[in-house]
């Protein structure tokens, strides 16, 4: 079983991040489950969101995990909130800063051992999309991390996910997932 834990504030993206996941692992015929955690739904407030993904059926709904993966889409819970909880020696991080891995491992001691990627999600989307919402480039740099998915496959699948939104959103979604994918560090 893969298991993935979101850090974001409320308002970023990581429940719909970690939904549209769900969403696109489960035209695989895998199993998975997406869902979310946080007090009142305030934006900015801390939450974090969840995805399990596996051959067989999940039997497992605790919030408790130990994941394979940690995405944090607000560079700031990286020195306000414990992202390093119940994680396991092979986890691996994807953290949207501007600073390059070893730059942040320097900063944050907790980090120091630990496989960290780094992408600026934030400013990605603000070139592409035009607002604040890092969940789409973070999952093209998932997708790179993990190697769960080939990029054009991932966007393939996304396009059903992002199929509300009018093209002009779609687009840049699409090369927000692109851009980060070629970026992550």
């Amino acid at each position: 079983m893969v298991e993935i834990r979101w850090h974001s504030r409320a308002g970023q993206g990581a429940v719909t991040g970690a939904k549209g996941l769900g969403d696109v692992i489960a035209t695989t015929g895998k199993e998975v489950q997406a869902f979310a955690l946080y007090g009142s739904a305030k934006r900015g407030a801390s939450m974090t969101a969840y995805n399990r993904i596996a051959e067989k059926q999940i039997i497992n709904h605790a919030k408790k995990m130990h994941p394979d993966y940690i995405l944090v889409i607000d560079p700031g819970l990286v020195y306000t909130s414990d992202i390093t909880y119940d994680d396991k020696e092979s986890t691996k991080y994807i953290i949207t800063t501007h600073l390059s891995p070893d730059e942040l491992k320097s900063e944050v001691p907790a980090l120091k051992d630990k496989e960290v990627h780094t992408v600026d999600c934030i400013q990605i989307s603000m070139d592409t999309i035009g607002r604040p919402i890092p969940n789409t480039p973070m999952l093209g740099a998932l997708m790179k991390v993990s190697g769960m998915f080939e990029l054009d496959f991932f966007k393939e699948k996304m396009l059903r996910v992002l199929s509300k939104f009018p093209q002009k959103i779609i687009d840049a979604n699409m090369e927000a997932i692109t851009r980060a994918y070629n970026e992550v560090k």
